[in-house]
């Protein structure tokens, strides 16, 4: 037989070839080719190794080095010190993403997965939080962590920092306002801008630290004076990258729209606007997407739910759907929203406002008595809100008001409809299980000079539960229509908890004598039936407190799965396209399937609707964690006037350094930390969720009462400092509360 010959040229050998030719008009060796070769040699080679191995003429070896050094930048080789390329994974280095601690230390977040490498201090002067960098783990720190070194800094997470701005003794610097960012910025001379001592500015980085030299920055943009209104947000919108302003493409395609509706548009759909649907919101909403309306009918009731049509506005690939991809939701904040769409459509075209005419999808459910949906359909429609309710007007007109049942008076029938259909299914979600956990949520409350005048108890009655109820019960038939029709969506799953986190609530309700046995897999409504059965003893919300915390958190995926805490087989969101991508998603998907009729439909492959989900995820994550920042700063503003006055609170959280206390009233929460509970050695017992004196056995348990004084406000680090005043006892002098971080004066 004659021997087989080996390839020669590049087109053979590289299996690449033919996609390489299509993107340059001289094709050279693909990547993978390169990273199979340097596999194939168990060793780094340099770029001379390589032009010789793979025979690469003279004119083709630069594009042959700025390839490789692309594959360096992207996280693919490492460039050793001799100058030779080799595989990440065989010099047992790990790619991933830094996640910065306040205290100064961090983590290297692996992008495959694996135990997370412990980053001090010193290694983070070299990254700031989110930066993607390569690291090597170098060994374990007395805790017992993973410990690695930053190798090489892949990818820089930021561009700007929001801080404040310091000129003393003629040394110019800015401390960042994001509490993940420790160093100090030199500030560049030579711009226009000259801000003032004390005031925040956004920086632009030009020099980023290395370990022994501080970063750099120039001003490019004053915000204004450290406790100016609204600041609180305009330094948690920069610190967490929220996008804020319109790009001018997305100026140009609103342009189009206008107040109303076309008639065009109306045309095909089903038509409601006789049917007295409703809205019912908060009083300060803006943006309406859901409506809602029911009817008793022969052995159970008749639901329509009508949501906004944003999907025929907002079209794929579009400059206003890309930013809306880009935000993922609204976010929002005390005083002021940032929206996932233009104003024209988040409060005007797409927004249900009462008396004119709106494009909706509607899902018309049929339910029995029990409040089991027998069958459902989803469509197009227009319709046309007869009424914008408040949660309180319902509630008022419900329990019986005169005045308010006097002034809609034709609408009280539908109403009193929804109340009935309320009660099936409210019954309906106690026979599945659903987890109900009395929490307690609060409003800030703003006097004429936008200062904070007090913090309330935000109460939900019962025309906060028809909606909710009323909105379960069409995301519930988005889900199961998907999957009778096996379109891939984005689902909204939230998995039972982990066995050792069940592991530990087992032995902590035994140890409490909660008579429970809970299985390897429980049901929601196992531990919902704990909760309900121990709702009267004493210890009730440190039991409740504990439940909540063994349950994993809700995320978006492609892949279908379980809501655990509503106990829903399948979830997805659907009722709120104006302020939610993913519900937006849902609705593209419902129009494809009505498109589609007896064909298949045109649809998103799956892969990149997993894509959009961790994004989503990802975006609903930063959104919650901007708004808390943002109210942490108000309540801490509001407490500074308030040093040296005491409070009852209860111990919400309890952590080795200390004790977490929310204050009953004024629903702040801030910390006294350990070293101040008494004259006594206390220690932390995490397994019981308390710190016991060695020698007293004082005991400070989660759920506990306690009486507080605060002593101390730091704005700038968002933190209160109580001090536990003893029983018939004093407390010290309380401090001054201070602004700056590092204790510098204004």
């Amino acid at each position: 037989m004659p021997e087989t010959q080996e390839p020669t040229s590049l087109s053979e050998r590289d299996p690449m070839f033919e996609r390489e030719k299509e993107r340059y008009e001289r094709p050279i060796v693909s990547r993978e080719y390169l990273l199979n070769h340097l596999e194939g040699a168990g060793k780094p080679l340099t770029l001379e190794d390589l032009i010789v191995d793979l025979d690469v003429v003279e004119e083709d070896q630069e594009a042959l080095r700025r390839r490789l050094r692309a594959m360096e930048r992207d996280g693919q080789l490492v460039c050793n010190r001799r100058g030779a390329y080799g595989l990440v994974g065989a010099m047992e280095l790990v790619r991933g993403t830094v996640s910065a601690h306040p205290d100064g230390f961090g983590f290297l977040i692996p992008e495959a997965g694996g135990k997370d490498l412990f980053l001090s201090p010193r290694e983070m002067r070299k990254v700031f939080h989110g930066d993607t960098l390569l690291g090597r783990a170098i060994g374990e720190d007395r805790r017992g962590r993973v410990e690695g070194t930053v190798v090489r800094i892949l990818e820089r997470a930021l561009q700007q920092i929001v801080g404040r701005y310091y000129a003393e003794g003629g040394v110019h610097y800015v401390i960042p306002e994001d509490r993940r960012i420790p160093q100090e910025f030199g500030v560049v001379e030579g711009g226009t801008l000259v801000p003032v001592h004390g005031q925040i500015v956004i920086l632009e980085i030009t020099q980023y630290p290395d370990g022994r030299n501080m970063p750099q920055g120039r001003v490019i943009e004053i915000l204004g004076e450290h406790m100016a209104p609204g600041m609180e947000v305009e330094i948690a919108v920069r610190n967490y990258g929220l996008p804020y302003q319109w790009p001018e493409a997305v100026e140009r395609e609103i342009t189009v729209f206008s107040e109303s509706v076309p008639d065009s548009m109306k045309a095909g759909r089903r038509d409601l606007r006789d049917l007295p649907l409703v809205t019912i919101d908060g009083a300060d909403a803006k943006d309406f997407d859901d409506a809602v309306y029911a009817e008793e009918i022969e052995n159970g009731f008749r639901l329509i739910v009508a949501i906004a049509d944003v999907a025929t506005y907002v079209r794929p690939d579009s400059a206003l759907d890309k930013e809306a991809v880009t935000r993922g939701n609204s976010v929002y904040f005390p005083r002021r929203v940032i929206p996932m769409l233009p104003e024209i459509l988040s409060n005007g075209l797409c927004s249900l406002n009462p008396h004119v005419d709106r494009l909706c999808m509607l899902c018309e459910m049929e339910m029995d008595e029990t409040g089991e949906v027998q069958r459902f359909r989803f469509a197009r429609g227009i319709m046309r809100s007869q009424r914008r309710f408040t949660y309180d007007e319902v509630a008022a007109i419900l329990a019986g008001d005169e005045d308010a049942r006097a002034r809609d008076a034709v609408l009280i029938p539908h109403l009193e409809a929804l109340h009935r259909l309320y009660e099936s299914l409210s019954k309906a979600r106690a026979r599945r299980g659903t987890i109900e956990f009395d929490s307690q949520e609060s409003r800030i409350i703003y006097n004429e000079q936008a200062r904070i005048e007090k913090i309330v108890a935000v109460t939900r009655n019962v025309a906060h539960r028809i909606i909710e109820e009323c909105m379960l019960a069409a995301n519930v038939c988005a889900a199961q229509y998907f999957r009778i029709h096996d379109l891939p969506m984005l689902y909204r799953v939230h998995p039972e908890p982990s066995s050792d986190k069940l592991e530990d609530l087992r032995r902590f309700l035994s140890e409490l004598g909660v008579p429970v046995r809970l299985p390897v897999h429980p049901r929601s409504a196992d531990l919902a039936k704990i909760i309900e059965d121990t709702r009267e003893r004493s210890d009730s919300s440190l039991i409740q407190t504990v439940i909540l915390r063994s349950l994993s958190q809700a995320y978006y995926t492609a892949d279908t799965g379980m809501h655990f805490g509503l106990a829903f087989p399948a979830y997805t969101h659907f009722t709120s396209p104006i302020r939610r991508y993913p519900d937006l998603v849902v609705h593209r998907g419902i129009h494809a399937l009505l498109d589609a009729a007896d064909t298949d439909p045109v649809w998103l492959p799956k892969k990149e609707l997993q894509e959009l989900s961790q994004h989503c995820s990802m975006t609903e994550r930063r959104a919650d964690e901007a708004s808390r920042e943002a109210v942490n700063w108000l309540k801490c503003e509001f407490m500074m006037d308030k040093v040296g006055e005491t409070y009852v609170g209860i111990i919400t959280g309890v952590t080795g350094f200390g004790l977490f206390v929310a204050l009953r009233e004024i629903y702040v929460e801030g910390l006294i930390h350990i070293s101040t509970l008494g004259e006594d050695y206390f220690h932390f017992d995490a397994q019981h969720y308390r710190i016991v004196g060695d020698r007293s056995k004082e005991t400070f348990q989660l759920g506990d009462e306690i009486e507080i004084k605060v002593m101390n406000v730091n704005l700038d680090e968002r933190k209160i400092d109580f001090e536990r005043v003893p029983k018939g006892g004093q407390v010290r002098g309380a401090a001054k509360s201070r602004r700056s971080r590092r204790g510098r004066k204004d």
